[in-house]
């Protein structure tokens, strides 16, 4: 059993090793045949690029001269289409040429069209330099570009000067707020025949919340043309050809508008020799000139600038300028010489007038002079704002020292209220229509602080000074009782006119009661002064030393003792001195009635109680003898009637 296994295992591997040989021959004999087919296919594609290769090279020629025919057709193309564009810039230079030679008047629109069409023209040939006649092009279109914009600058001209005309009055009264408009010209309201030289806070705050219409310089149909213009010849570098037209044509203008209103050229020497109230209308004139001038006529200069240069900021300004400086020096001269000239106290109001239009007119100065080219003229102005401010200071200050130390010797032979204090008193009052510009002037020159605290101290100063000299005055007097009835009344007309006033808010209840009480006292010493003599002649000092009856006796002697003539002396006295005091004192004024009658009231009550009982005590022993009425010559009633004609003069 063993061996037949054994047997049979060798047979079998003996016969595998056969099959496996056998298919090792099949796959040498497929893959010779197989190396075989390789090498075939290599030769057959050798074969075909050496074929391809000579094909190559024998095609080689004709592919060079088919590229070189493609290439010239393009470059026809190129030359044609740029021979295109060329004639194509000829016929528009030729159509440009035809109607800058016609010129701007006919048809300014298709002409400003053609300069732009020049222009074009004149960038295309100065791009295309190699075109061999475009020197000759250029040269050509630049000499007709040259005379287009030279016409152009002529049309300009035409067209602003036709349409610059100077702006009459009456035109311009219309186009301020009614309440500001002179009696004559239309519309105007204002009745109240207020002098135009008053220039309250109250009008100021009007000015400046008041609508104000500039005037139509040139008719807005003709601002786009006009910039249209500008623009051509801003672009072709003309600048100054431009600024030279533009301020020559409008400048007069102006300055004739201003003519017609009124406004003159005045020196400084012009101005100190007029008469105060000659220069005092000019310069109210003036405050109004100035208005009308920026709110107006400036501002309308500004916006026809705006809208011709409308683009060109820079050029804009330098136009505004040149076209306004001369217009503006000619105001701000005779704004200048005022500040300027000699100072006295009645110029202070109107500098305080000039300083307040200044000052209402600053935020219009400086929105319509912009740029650095009208820097000159908004220095100028803020310039003679500063001048009037600082001018207005000093003479405020010469003021209140000419009240102290004023000289005149004229003194009132009435004893009335002296001239000084009426216009120390007027000039106070005038103040306190001031009183917002007099503030405005305290913090700029006393280095802030309370300003009411300020001006109730100045005001103080002005009464003090004012008192102080009327003191001196009164030392002219050689009766004393003149003297203090002077004071009296002016110091009496100080209290009434501060009570009655906007002063009694500053200077306070204290300093009125304080002087109410000064004139009393003065009242008082006039009363002691003037009537103590005769009161004394109406004493029993002196007649007898004990009481007892009035009754006479035989001896022309009355029980006191006291003998008639005694009594007629007294009585002729008495006589003689109130004659004297009202001959003398009906010639002196009070001029406030309710004083007036406050003393003499003073005076009755002292003197004809002593004149009655003096009567019924020694008037029987006058009147037993002869003449009686050569001493008793007057009643108490007679006495208080001639006290009525006291103090009468000048009331």
């Amino acid at each position: 059993m063993g061996i037949s296994r054994n047997s049979g295992g060798v047979g079998g591997v003996v016969g595998g090793v056969d099959m496996l040989s056998e298919r090792a021959r099949m796959m040498r004999d497929s893959l010779q045949k197989s190396q075989s087919i390789t090498d075939n296919v290599v030769n057959i594609l050798g074969s075909f690029d050496h074929r391809l290769s000579a094909l190559e090279t024998a095609m080689r020629p004709t592919q060079i001269r088919t590229h070189a025919i493609r290439t010239a057709h393009g470059n026809i193309d190129k030359a044609l289409k740029a021979a295109e564009v060329i004639l194509s810039q000829f016929d528009i230079s030729r159509q440009a040429e035809i109607k800058i030679l016609k010129g701007p008047h006919e048809d300014l629109e298709s002409y400003l069209q053609a300069i732009d069409q020049l222009r074009d023209n004149i960038r295309f040939f100065s791009n295309n330099k190699s075109f061999k006649s475009s020197d000759g092009v250029l040269n050509h279109a630049n000499s007709l570009l040259t005379k287009a914009i030279s016409k152009l600058e002529e049309e300009f001209k035409q067209l602003l000067l036709s349409y610059s005309k100077p702006i009459e009055p009456d035109r311009l009264f219309e186009c301020l707020p009614n309440s500001m408009r002179p009696p004559s010209s239309p519309g105007h309201q204002d009745s109240s025949g207020k002098s135009h030289l008053s220039n309250s806070n109250a009008e100021q705050n009007g000015a400046e919340n008041a609508v104000f219409t500039p005037p139509t310089l040139i008719p807005p149909r003709i601002l786009p043309l006009l910039h249209d213009l500008a623009e051509q010849m801003v672009q072709a570098g003309h600048q100054q050809q431009f600024v030279k037209i533009y301020r020559d044509t409008r400048s007069p203008v102006l300055e004739e508008s201003l003519r017609n209103l009124g406004v003159e050229k005045l020196s400084k020497d012009d101005v100190q020799k007029m008469q105060w109230e000659v220069l005092e209308a000019k310069i109210g004139n003036w405050i109004h000139f100035m208005r009308i001038a920026v709110k107006l006529l400036f501002a309308g200069e500004r916006k026809v600038c705006d809208q011709i240069l409308e683009g060109f900021d820079s050029l804009n300004d330098q136009c505004f300028a040149e076209v306004t400086t001369a217009s503006v020096a000619v105001l701000l001269s005779f704004g200048d010489a005022i500040a300027k000239s000699k100072r006295s106290p009645e110029k202070l109001f109107v500098l305080l007038d000039m300083y307040e239009i200044m000052r209402e007119l600053h935020s219009e100065i400086e929105s319509l002079f912009i740029g650095k080219a009208c820097n000159e003229i908004r220095e100028s102005a803020f310039g003679l704002t500063k001048q009037l401010a600082q001018t207005a200071q000093e003479t405020f200050g010469d003021f209140e020292e000419a009240v102290e130390k004023d000289a005149t010797k004229t003194a009132v032979s009435d004893g009335t209220v002296h001239p000084l204090t009426s216009y120390v008193i007027n000039y106070v009052k005038f103040l306190f229509d001031y009183q917002s510009t007099l503030k405005q002037l305290f913090q700029e020159f006393e280095n802030g602080g309370d300003s009411n605290s300020q001006l109730a101290a100045v005001t103080m100063r002005i009464m003090q000074a004012l008192q102080t000299n009327l003191d001196g005055k009164s030392k002219q007097y050689k009766d004393s009782a003149l003297t203090h009835l002077f004071l009296m009344n002016n110091i009496h007309y100080m209290v009434r006119s501060v009570r009655r006033s906007e002063a009694k808010d500053l200077l306070g209840d204290d300093w009125v009661q304080r002087h109410r009480r000064v004139v009393q006292q003065h009242a008082n010493q006039y009363k002691r002064i003037a009537w103590a003599k005769i009161l004394q002649s109406l004493s029993i000092q002196g007649l007898t030393s004990s009481g007892g009856s009035s009754s006479s006796g035989v001896d022309g002697q009355n029980s006191s003792g006291v003998s008639r003539s005694t009594v007629k002396e007294r009585f002729k006295m008495f006589n003689v001195q109130f004659e004297e005091l009202h001959q003398r004192q009906s010639q002196w004024a009070v001029p406030d009635t309710e004083l007036r009658e406050s003393l003499r009231l003073a005076v009755a009550e002292v003197l004809l109680p002593a004149y009655r009982s003096f009567i019924k005590r020694f008037g029987p022993l006058v009147e037993s003898g002869k003449n009686a009425q050569k001493y008793i010559r007057y009643s108490a009633e007679d006495l208080d009637r001639m006290l009525g004609e006291f103090f009468e003069v000048a009331t």
